[in-house]
């Protein structure tokens, strides 16, 4: 998967673990969007991220282009290098993240039982679900 789309959902952060450079984002399943599924995204190696506390019409990961690199480098100093772990969270948004291949896990919400995250506990779970990366 090049990109990870998920409009029309609302995504929060709920996580960011400094001395691990782990960021989590997850979007709920609630009656105002009509959803029944719970979406995670993790981000790891974080060395810069911009980020808005709340994602209300979703998320769109991917790489930043070209252009959208050039201007973040000159704005935030990030170095060349880093071109290739960019990822903007949003179609048109100013978030960002400068760290490792985002990935992803979704499942129905009511198989989930007692476990509070997706990436806690054994992978694949005893419930069906769905995972990725973004590349």
């Amino acid at each position: 998967m090049t990109d990870f789309v998920r409009e029309g959902r609302l995504f929060r952060v709920t996580g960011f673990h400094p001395s691990h450079r782990q960021l989590t984002l997850a979007s709920e399943a609630t009656l105002v969007d009509r959803t029944t599924t719970r979406i995670e995204v993790w981000i790891g190696h974080v060395e810069l991220m911009f980020l808005k506390p709340h994602y209300r019409n979703g998320l769109h990961i991917r790489r930043a282009t070209e252009a959208e690199f050039g201007v973040l480098s000159e704005r935030h100093g990030i170095q060349a290098q880093d071109a290739a772990y960019t990822w903007m969270l949003e179609p048109d948004g100013d978030s960002f993240v400068v760290g490792g291949n985002p990935s992803w896990r979704e499942a129905e919400y009511a198989l989930m039982g007692e476990r509070e995250s997706l990436y806690d506990g054994p992978w694949p779970p005893d419930f069906p679900a769905e995972s990725g990366n973004v590349y």
